[in-house]
């Protein structure tokens, strides 16, 4: 590996993020909502000690409640003109106003936080078998997202989040969707930590351990559990009982909400959301 130098780009050109919400029914001289699209801006430049050199850009998607972050990079090498294609790995970071509001590897994405200026930095690798280049570095760049968040359309809570050791405790999630977008479908699922005992159980039939290894291995994960909802409507919430055994080892459990916005035979509708997450002590 040669060590290279790094040279972030001063004025990185803003991209600016218009995720537009749909408009009002009654406003029908309103603009259309955005189509899906990708906006990059060149970020940094990467050297190397014998002339090598990637030019790595930061892109972020447009269109979607969430927001997309990659880091797409060609490479070359001294007195050839010829640019060839780099593979990028690394992580990202997103910035507002010093608050970190998402993290993640390449390429990665998150929730869309709202708008403001965010300043994106990606620490890479990047590599070019054709070119001979590998060189590591950080780049910088500034993201202007400019629409408002988009309201949630389900939630999930919590009656307890703490749970007690060498102890049962019975927790109740409740699902909900708040919005008339989407079906009575949604699936919460939730793992604790593997190797301290925990175990996760319910009466609920609409649950289960997740089935692990080849068939026809029964074999079940006792510190998680799926369960799946068919019956969601505004103001017609769906709750689930469950059981957290714990034992002298405590354990965290952290849940997720997916849920299906059906538009056609689109595959790209649905969404995961972030549920509550249990700490014990």
């Amino acid at each position: 590996m040669r060590s290279p130098t790094v040279r972030t780009l001063a004025g990185a050109a803003l991209l600016s993020l218009a995720l537009v919400t749909p408009a009002c029914a009654e406003s029908a001289a309103a603009p259309a909502p955005e189509s899906p699209a990708t906006l990059c801006s060149v970020a940094g430049t990467l050297h190397g000690a014998h002339g090598e050199r990637a030019e790595v850009s930061l892109c972020a998607d447009t269109g979607v409640p969430r927001f997309n972050v990659t880091a797409p990079a060609t490479c070359r090498i001294a007195g050839v003109r010829v640019r060839y294609a780099c593979r990028t790995e690394g992580t990202w970071k997103a910035v507002r106003s010093g608050r970190t509001l998402g993290t993640g590897t390449l390429p990665g994405s998150g929730l869309y936080p709202g708008p403001g200026a965010y300043d994106i930095s990606a620490t890479v690798r990047v590599r070019s078998t054709p070119a001979g280049v590998d060189l590591k570095g950080t780049v910088r760049a500034t993201v202007s997202l400019t629409a408002p968040k988009a309201r949630a359309t389900h939630s999930v809570t919590v009656d307890r989040s703490v749970l007690r050791r060498n102890a049962t405790t019975t927790v109740t999630y409740t699902i909900r969707r708040d919005s008339g977008e989407g079906d009575g479908n949604a699936r919460l699922g939730m793992i604790g930590q593997e190797g301290t005992g925990l175990r996760i159980g319910t009466a609920d039939k609409r649950c289960v351990n997740p089935l692990v290894g080849r068939y026809p291995s029964k074999a079940r994960l006792a510190h998680s559990l799926d369960c799946t909802v068919t019956e969601l409507q505004p103001g017609h919430p769906e709750k689930l009982k469950v059981r957290f055994t714990v034992g002298s080892t405590c354990s965290t459990v952290v849940s997720k909400l997916g849920y299906w916005v059906p538009k056609g035979q689109d595959m790209f509708t649905g969404n995961m959301l972030a549920g509550p997450t249990l700490t014990c002590r």
